[in-house]
């Protein structure tokens, strides 16, 4: 959401009777309630990316980085995002959504962190409101610099997200080390290959795939960076201009493929390209980093070889950021904003108490940084304990919840009943075996997005009637058994903890 630019410029009203301020909370609330209501996995597919421009004369102008994400918000989403927004702000009788081009390099600004400061998404050093985009979009926006080897078509690589710019701490240390590695690789043949970073939302993978891209072009390799929505829009324009070859082998020609969200790639005849892609390039000896928001093995909708092939190198998994990491991310943030608005102070105090209440990832951080932001610029105050409370309570109250695991939910009842984690995927069917089978199935399916044919599969190959069954099995027992309903509330605490 563009608060820093047209949305934040002044406060004045938009022409819809409300100002700049309460649009931009209007549009905060809308994106809420539809990740509310389409979920998690929905919302981040289509909406993360989302980000509103203005709203004038009944018109709220949307924009996304690529014409697929275009086309399918047009197709399959246009009237839910039209009426939740109507129901934030009446006036608004239409939507548009349009393609964000690419914007302005950045104004250079001086980091006080020493070399390979402090993290993810918040490095991206850039100064609020000015004409540059905000972090929370996709870095699909600078640099469009292709390197050796001819027209690739990839996303461009974001200037920002360097490796100089990349914060290091403890629970990104490992992935750090490793991309470093890969894009300074000189050798024959290919290191860790592929590389495969997983991580939560805002904990800087996708920096790190950038930085890659970066370093590995300054070094005159043949580099292809691709989200898995420009994977799949280039795969499907290709087939329907009937261009599908050259599509395959301008892929295949490359030294490195960097391919991100790989969680998101759909559709069968995609997905067998996108493993027979793989395979190639690895055959070949060529580079492929990979990032996704879960291990390969949880990649459920991929076929199988693929999902073995990508775990076959290494597999690094980002943590989450903890409060001294965050407390980096934050001063580094606020002093790139500094260069641009040299009044802005935040008392060392506030400062400590946002890095240490925001704890979910680093966009949130970034979100707060331009809240305090905004409330100073707008109202020409101080920023305050009180003020930062206000400006980051929505942010601190919905935090990201935690990402349960299946293969976590089988240890935790499996230590519990004293079974083994084997003996619930085996085919044992004693009543010690079969009871925290089916409870943790049952779990599986209430604290986890899994379909039950994919629960299925995760417990030993079973048939989702199978899941089925132990899950109904298992509510009709809570309710007449409040020992047992007793137990299985701890084993969701624990597990939610």
């Amino acid at each position: 959401m563009q608060v820093d630019g047209s949305l934040a410029d002044g406060g004045g009203n938009n022409g819809n009777g409300t100002n700049a301020a309460e649009t931009a909370a209007a549009w905060a609330r809308v994106k809420r309630r539809l990740r509310a209501e389409l979920g998690e996995d929905v919302f981040a597919s289509w909406f993360a990316r989302l980000e509103l421009e203005d709203v004038s004369a009944g018109i709220a102008r949307l924009t996304v980085p690529t014409r697929f994400l275009k086309s399918w918000i047009e197709s399959h989403y246009l009237d839910r995002v039209l009426n939740t927004f109507r129901s934030e702000i009446e006036a608004v009788s239409r939507i548009e959504v349009g393609v964000r081009g690419p914007a302005a390099p950045p104004r250079p600004v001086a980091s006080p962190v020493k070399a390979h400061p402090a993290s993810g998404p918040l490095a991206r050093l850039h100064a609020a409101q000015t004409p540059v985009p905000t972090a929370m979009a996709e870095p699909e926006t600078a640099s469009r610099g292709e390197g050796p080897g001819g027209d690739l078509n990839g996303a461009p690589l974001d200037a920002r997200l360097s490796f100089t710019s990349f914060v290091v701490g403890r629970s990104n240390a490992l992935a750090h080390a490793a991309a470093e590695r890969v894009a300074r690789h000189d050798g024959e043949g290919a290191l860790y290959n592929p590389l495969y970073f997983h991580a939560g939302v805002g904990l800087g993978k996708t920096h790190l795939l950038h930085g890659i891209g970066h370093a590995a072009r300054d070094a005159g390799r043949r580099v292809i960076y691709l989200t898995a929505d420009r994977f799949m829009y280039g795969f499907v324009n290709a087939l329907k201009t009937q261009n599908a070859l050259a599509f395959k082998e301008r892929l295949r020609a490359i030294d490195l493929l960097i391919l991100d969200d790989v969680q998101f790639i759909q559709g069968k005849s995609i997905q067998a390209e996108f493993g027979h892609t793989i395979n190639a390039l690895i055959d070949a000896g060529r580079q492929v980093v990979v990032a996704s928001d879960r291990p390969p093995t949880e990649l459920e909708a991929l076929d199988e070889r693929v999902r073995s092939r990508l775990a076959g190198g290494l597999v690094v998994e980002i943590g989450n950021l903890d409060e001294q990491l965050r407390a980096s991310i934050l001063s580094a943030r606020l002093a790139a904003v500094r260069a641009s608005h040299p009044n802005f102070e935040v008392s060392p105090t506030v400062a400590a108490y946002v890095a240490k209440a925001i704890t979910a990832n680093g966009r949130d951080l970034e979100g707060a940084v331009n809240r305090l932001l905004a409330h100073a610029t707008l109202t020409g105050t101080t920023v305050t304990m009180e003020t930062a409370e206000t400006a980051i309570r929505d942010l601190v109250k919905n935090r990201e919840p935690k990402r349960i695991k299946i293969e976590d939910i089988q240890k935790l009842v499996a230590s519990r009943y004293n079974v083994s984690r084997s003996d619930i995927l085996s085919e044992r069917r004693t009543a010690a075996v079969v009871k925290p089978r089916q409870i943790a199935m049952y779990l599986s399916k209430v604290l986890t997005l899994r379909s039950l044919p994919e629960i299925g599969r995760r417990f030993g190959g079973r048939d989702h009637t199978t899941v089925l069954h132990a899950v109904r099995k298992i509510e009709k027992q809570i309710g007449e058994d409040a020992v047992l309903g007793d137990e299985v509330e701890l084993l969701k605490r624990m597990l939610q903890d």
